[in-house]
């Protein structure tokens, strides 16, 4: 899952951008509103971490902006505000959550989970297909109760495919939401990680739909 992290304070953002990559999730940072107004405008996320006490650009008006374009990734916002009626100018600004500072972030990763699983349309912590088991909270995957052990990108994969579970997912889509800004989008590696997967899971957990990408659904019957 590919998150954007708009804040402007150099340490706050670097570690959540530590934490959240330990956690997973490829991350793009961006210091200013207005960077952060052109990465979520051009770039693919499946969430976005947003400060509203931005320079060059506040945060409420790049959620404003981002909603007028028709950007529907779920947003959690942070604010050292305390007052009632910041918060519910975020949300009404199209904020989906909000967390004030100073926060723990153990509850930022676990709200951010919850905002994307939601968004795909997956209520429990659990994603399942037939035998498989992923627990977005542990990270831990098994099939038929067995652990398995998979790398970092091998999980990031099979994460996304699983919350798009019987949807068809093109190669591109998943370079843009399991890589960061910065990964050579060119590479073969995604034809890679399928082939561990199967050899991992099962050669038809992940089923290649030629010339549009690939799906991951339940086993028939």
């Amino acid at each position: 899952m590919r998150v954007l992290i708009v804040e402007d304070e150099p340490n706050l953002g670097q570690q959540l951008k530590n934490t959240l990559e330990a956690a997973g999730y490829a991350i793009d940072l961006a210091t200013d509103g207005e960077d952060g107004h052109y990465l979520g405008q051009t770039e693919s996320y499946d969430a976005v971490v947003l400060d509203l006490g931005l320079p060059e650009v506040d945060g409420l008006t790049v959620l404003d902006r981002w909603r007028k374009e028709g950007r529907t990734m779920p947003v959690l916002v942070l604010t050292a505000r305390d007052s009632w009626s910041d918060k519910v100018a975020g949300l009404d600004a199209g904020a989906d959550d909000y967390v004030a500072k100073p926060f723990q972030t153990e509850e930022l990763i676990a709200r951010l989970r919850a905002l994307i699983r939601r968004a795909s349309g997956n209520a429990s912590s659990e994603l399942t297909a037939g035998d498989i088991r992923l627990d977005t909270r542990s990270g831990k995957v098994t099939r038929a109760g067995e652990a398995v052990k998979l790398t970092a990108q091998e999980y990031k994969l099979l994460s996304y495919l699983l919350h798009h579970k019987g949807k068809v997912v093109s190669r591109t889509e998943l370079i843009e939401h399991i890589y960061d800004q910065d990964f050579d989008r060119d590479s073969n590696t995604i034809e890679v990680f399928v082939t561990r997967i199967r050899k991992k899971l099962g050669q038809d957990v992940i089923t290649t739909i030629r010339g549009l990408g690939y799906s991951l659904e339940d086993p028939a019957g």
